[in-house]
């Protein structure tokens, strides 16, 4: 339970290689991963976890081989979300940026298309606005996979 079988670097150099090929992933997959789940996402993201479960720590299955790993991703997100809140570029890259994707009543069926944003999942957030089709001004799908709804 206590015997580390692998070197306490290793662990901080598998979870940082793992925390960061998984983001790279999650990034190009794009904002509706990260978004609202659906029940398939959810899927992916549980398998995704197990998937690279062994990958961080090397088979070695020991209390504190698990806690390096723990803390290591720990100060990963810590590292990222200073960075991200410091530097706009940074955050532009890793987080992504707002994307416009209706404007003065007009849909852009080309970039909800690109996005993988249907356009019923459009029409549930000008509902959620309250808002018209023709009182809609912007539209835009936010980093975080959300659409927010701007009334004219």
């Amino acid at each position: 339970m206590f015997n580390v079988s692998v070197a306490w670097w290793e662990l901080v150099l598998r979870g940082t290689v793992v925390y960061l090929v998984l983001l790279a992933i999650i990034r190009l997959s794009g904002k509706r991963t990260v978004g609202q789940f659906t029940p398939f996402d959810l899927l992916v993201i549980m398998l995704l976890g197990e998937a690279v479960s062994d990958s961080l720590t090397g088979g070695d299955e020991s209390l504190p081989g698990g806690l390096v790993v723990a803390a290591t991703l720990l100060l990963l997100n810590m590292f990222f979300g200073y960075i991200t809140a410091r530097y706009r570029k940074a955050a532009d890259v890793i987080e992504g940026s707002a994307e416009l994707i209706g404007r003065d009543g007009e849909i852009f069926l080309k970039r909800l298309e690109k996005s993988r944003v249907g356009i019923a999942e459009f029409e549930q957030a000008l509902r959620a606005a309250d808002c018209a089709l023709e009182d809609m001004k912007y539209a835009f799908l936010e980093a975080d996979g959300s659409i927010s709804i701007m009334k004219k």
